[in-house]
């Protein structure tokens, strides 16, 4: 029997850091989980994963005191740079379940030390995809399902022989209502279709993470924007398709459960069996397609504009958005507000005059700008 990989989990109260360890329970003989990291928000169930899991080492920004009361022996890394410690640590594979730009440092971090990284935080791309590329893209698994789906339909040809690769969206809660001026917060984290985090929903309400997904695919798989497309399919079950340019089409298609792309991602792309339900092809199953209203969804052409102009933009786009999003959440801004903030931001900063990103200090201090820019605009619209 070969050894369980050591698994690093980032971000491990989140959705994607609880379905990993689900994972794990399910499969005790293949992994063995060496360090936990988290943010300050769910310390009880950070412990009671490091103590159910028998984990040596644990990474938190919050009372490291509690949890020290709590995990005994454990050792407990605290701080703003907690996650990217335990990123560093050496292990067979580091699942970066963080949510937001804060994911980029431990992908770096993880990188630099040699580790191989699920990447479930598409924001370490689209803020700071030249420095993480800067280490090769064989040693990045991507977990977010279109990127798992294109990576598993690049295994069929070569990349010289691709057409395009065509990204798929559900829609979000809106895809068929055609005035969104009244959409309230309920409305916005009514997903259809998947369960995730408020602000990953609210991205899908708007498509920004449609268009973060696109800069993500550019620079997961060298593709041109050129290349890239997206189309809405509102089932959720082809999460990613790719053309070749003999006009053969090969799509991955499973029920829309982020399982099978983690299980896919932390195995070291190795398969593991029953990871998640597959489709029941014994009914009947009806798929639609329908290509993206840019009129009513422009953070897809916003994305690709920022994506193409390259530089500092990505990350600026990101940090409003981020702010827009939180500023929604709260009730300071309607929702057709949040991609007009990250418009504007995007166009007060950047305009068309790329910024060179050449360190993470680089991407901080062009996020700290973005935020404080995307702040004053919510101000001054709220």
């Amino acid at each position: 029997m070969s050894s369980p990989i050591d698994l690093v989990i980032l971000g491990s109260t989140g959705s994607i850091g609880v379905q990993a360890l689900e994972i794990v329970e399910a499969n005790p003989d293949k992994f063995r989980v060496i360090g936990l990291a988290a943010g300050s928000k769910n310390l009880e169930l950070l412990a009671e994963q490091a103590k159910k899991f028998s984990v040596p080492v644990v990474g938190t920004t919050g009372d490291r005191a509690k949890l020290i009361s709590q995990l005994g022996k454990t050792q407990v890394i605290d701080g703003s740079d907690a996650a990217s410690q335990i990123a560093a640590m050496a292990c067979d594979v580091v699942l970066n379940g963080i949510s937001g730009s804060i994911g980029l440092a431990p992908t770096l971090a993880a990188l630099a030390v040699g580790n191989k990284v699920a990447l479930a935080n598409k924001e370490s791309l689209v803020a700071g995809g030249d420095l993480v590329m800067a280490y090769g893209r064989d040693r990045i698994i991507p977990v977010d399902s279109e990127h798992s789906a294109l990576y598993q339909c690049f295994l069929s040809g070569k990349t010289s022989e691709v057409k395009q690769v065509i990204l798929t969206a559900s829609g979000g809660p809106f895809r068929d209502r055609v005035d969104l001026s009244d959409v309230t917060v309920t409305d916005a984290l009514s997903h259809p279709t998947w369960s995730m985090g408020p602000v990953v929903t609210i991205n899908s309400a708007t498509l920004m993470n449609k268009g973060l997904e696109i800069i993500e695919a550019h620079y997961l798989f060298d593709i041109p924007y050129s290349k890239i497309s997206a189309v809405i399919h509102p089932q959720s079950v082809v999460h990613s398709m790719v053309e070749f340019v003999d006009g053969s089409t090969i799509a991955q298609a499973s029920p829309p459960n982020m399982k099978g792309p983690i299980a896919y991602a932390i195995a070291g792309t190795n398969r593991i069996p029953k990871a998640t339900l597959p489709i029941d092809w014994s009914k009947t199953h009806s798929w639609d397609f329908a290509p993206i209203d840019s009129a009513k969804f422009p953070a897809v052409d916003l994305a690709r504009r920022c994506g193409e102009l390259g530089g500092g933009l990505p990350a600026i786009f990101n940090a409003a958005n981020e702010v827009a999003v939180e500023a929604f959440l709260n009730g300071l801004i309607s929702f057709t507000q949040i991609v007009d903030i990250v418009d504007a931001s995007v166009q007060k900063l950047g305009g068309n005059s790329p910024i060179t990103i050449t360190s993470l200090a680089d991407v901080s201090a062009i996020e700290k700008d973005a935020r404080s820019i995307a702040t004053q605009l919510v101000q001054e619209r709220k």
